[in-house]
């Protein structure tokens, strides 16, 4: 979704169809995020959609099956990044209100288990942390990137990265996700 949208369109959306997700099988969770300009350190409007799948296919069914393409139909196909999971933990908070994801290269230099060992711990020290619902980091090998994202319940996260509000969050499998070190 482009940058600077309206986001009047994007929370009215999301209020309408968010639900449909509720029940899909195959989804851990998909967080529903936005960020606004001037807000949060945002220098922009945008649209901002996150996903855990529990299975290839369940997210196969959504991609090719039709639940994606009535959001290509209304703004046009956005691009999809897939990334590989490392490490996944729950938290203690109860309720996603607010989410972060922090982008960052794998460096040139060192071990790769090393940089896996240290993101994997980062994703213990998120999911520690008081307010915090979940956490998980992921890399996309193709271009060599980490990815931490964490929700949270209040709107004071204790973690670097791009703040979101959560407009609606779908967690079918979430209790399916698996827990800790992926690799």
């Amino acid at each position: 979704m482009p940058a600077d949208y309206d986001m009047g369109v994007i929370r009215d959306r999301v209020a309408r169809v968010g639900r449909l997700l509720d029940d899909w099988d195959g989804l851990g969770l998909k967080a529903y995020l936005m960020r606004e300009r001037g807000l949060r350190g945002s220098p922009v409007n945008q649209y901002a959609p996150f996903y855990l799948w529990n299975t290839v296919e369940g997210m196969s069914s959504f991609l090719w099956g039709g639940g994606f393409q009535r959001l290509g139909d209304d703004f046009g196909r956005p691009s999809v990044r897939q990334w590989t999971g490392l490490a996944y933990e729950e938290g203690g908070g109860s309720q996603a209100r607010f989410a972060v994801r922090h982008r960052r290269p794998v460096p040139d230099e060192g071990l790769l288990a090393e940089v896996v060992a240290d993101a994997v711990g980062e994703v213990r020290r998120l999911a520690a942390e008081g307010g915090a619902l979940l956490a998980a980091t992921a890399v996309d090998t193709s271009r060599w990137e980490l990815v931490h994202f964490s929700l949270w319940e209040h709107d004071t996260p204790k973690a670097d990265g791009d703040v979101f509000e959560v407009l609606h969050l779908s967690a079918p499998g979430r209790n399916r996700l698996p827990q800790g070190r992926q690799w």
